[in-house]
């Protein structure tokens, strides 16, 4: 089975599983379908790529932060199973993604469980991983466990190892920026009993500044966590100020900021008026956290359809442009350069004739010239060989001019690789002077439109389950 085969055979029951679990999203991955053979023509994506497997078509809830921050302690209370080991050191060096179960039991599963499903977020990461990590294995990385927790049907949850705990921080920061990338929710933790948020300014610059940066930041919750330990000294307020100071200068200016402590490991304090309003705190921020994860359910849908828009407003408003004047530059190099080459060739061979008296005043006649005009395949030959001289060395500039634009084009974008794009537009056959790139056409600009008028319908639809601006009574729970 070909790869192209086999993809389409994934999609295939990628499109059965969500028939019955969410029958909008069905509509929805057929118009993917059609952004896929856009692209496909369009050379960004090869055929055994699509742009399903950019997204998890779960909802997905990330949880980050630095290893001491209670990521484990959280999941575990949250999923009422202690199926993440915690501890003040680290203690599992690889994301761990989490789904439900229907047994009693917690199964470990490695990280191929995750490569070769087109429903979950890895699909097909471990190419990227063996690049990125030069050839380490896809399970050191990422592992599967499925638990029996009602409070995880039907969504997925990511446990992320520390950023201060991982040796091989560069690969670590690569795979978080695939998951935020995925993510419907994004729990970033920061550990209260370390009141000095300069220490972590690294772990600010990231999780903090790159989500400034994103124009999906509101998915961004910020928790300090284990506020408890300051319930002795009654100084939460200065705590939380002071994380809110540091998160404000390093780009902070949306999301919201939450203090929670797991109960069943505090130590209440004898105050008990103090430590009420611990409690109360936390009970009120827990709940709003819980609630920000119960509604993810309608967040996919909307994020799927979204991912959709954006991709068909990519390929026209960013991908076209950026072949266009990628070919523009081509063309005026290649013009460039066969004009450097030629120009000095012509008068080269100019000067020789005029050396060697060719030349009698200003006809051209040198002593071979009768001879090629009485012998057809004389003549031919003495058209043909310069012209073909000229096509040769032209062909040969065009290649070497290319392979230096490409460097410079993105291979990794989220509509696909353009520089693949670019060379694509470069075939032999095609024209330096042509500017509509190779697959684009009016057709497809037609088609795109019809594809965001359908994302406009799907929203419509999506907004009547929920939403009843006339007063009617909405049934949908």
């Amino acid at each position: 089975m070909t790869p192209a085969k086999r993809m389409q055979n994934r999609l295939e029951l990628l499109q059965k599983h969500l028939k019955t679990e969410n029958p909008v999203l069905v509509s929805v991955i057929k118009r993917y379908r059609e952004l896929d053979k856009v692209a496909q023509k369009m050379g960004l994506l090869q055929a055994d790529e699509s742009y399903t497997t950019q997204i998890s078509w779960w909802p997905l809830v990330s949880v980050l932060g630095t290893f001491s921050a209670g990521k484990s302690s959280f999941i575990n209370t949250f999923l009422d199973v202690d199926v993440q080991q915690s501890g003040n050191q680290a203690v599992d060096d690889r994301f761990t993604v989490l789904s439900y179960g229907g047994d009693s039991q917690v199964r470990t599963l490695p990280g191929i469980a995750l490569d070769s499903d087109p429903r979950f977020p890895f699909y097909q990461i471990s190419e990227d991983i063996e690049l990125v990590t030069q050839g380490s294995n896809i399970d050191n990385y990422l592992q599967m466990k499925v638990v029996p927790s009602e409070n995880l049907r039907g969504k997925i949850l990511i446990d992320s190892p520390g950023f201060d705990a991982d040796e091989q921080r560069k690969e670590t920061l690569k795979i978080t920026d695939h998951i935020i990338e995925l993510s419907d929710l994004v729990l970033v933790l920061f550990d209260a009993r370390h009141p000095e948020p300069g220490a972590m300014q690294d772990t600010l610059e990231h999780l903090v500044r790159g989500s400034q940066r994103r124009n999906d930041n509101s998915k961004f919750l910020f928790i300090l966590n284990q506020i408890d330990t300051s319930a002795n000294d009654d100084n939460m307020e200065d705590i939380v100020g002071a994380w809110q100071k540091a998160l404000v200068q390093n780009g902070l200016s949306s999301g919201r900021f939450y203090v929670i402590f797991n109960e069943k490991l505090a130590n209440p304090v004898e105050n008990k008026v103090v430590w009420e309003r611990y409690v109360n705190k936390r009970n009120t921020d827990y709940a709003e956290i819980m609630k920000r994860m119960d509604d993810i359910h309608i967040d996919r849908v909307y994020r799927i359809i979204g991912s959709m828009e954006s991709l068909s407003n990519q390929l026209e408003q960013q991908v076209v442009p950026q072949i266009q004047a990628a070919k523009q530059r081509w063309k005026k190099r290649v013009i460039l350069t066969d004009l450097a080459i030629f120009i000095p060739l012509i008068v080269g061979l100019l000067v020789l004739s005029v050396f060697l008296g060719y030349w009698q005043g200003l006809n051209f006649n040198p002593p071979w010239l009768d001879a090629v005009k009485a012998s057809t395949p004389l003549t031919i030959a003495a058209i043909a060989i310069p012209l073909l001289l000229f096509f040769v060395i032209h062909m040969l500039v065009r290649g070497k001019l290319v392979n230096g634009i490409a460097k410079k084009l993105s291979t990794e974008d989220s509509f696909g690789n353009i520089a693949n794009a670019f060379r694509k537009n470069t075939r032999w056959w095609h024209s330096i002077f042509s500017t509509k790139p190779t697959g684009w056409s009016m057709k497809i600009r037609n088609k795109l439109d019809s594809i965001r008028s359908d994302i406009d319908q799907y929203v419509q639809t999506l907004n009547d389950q929920y939403t009843s601006p006339a007063g009617k009574s909405n049934t949908k729970d």
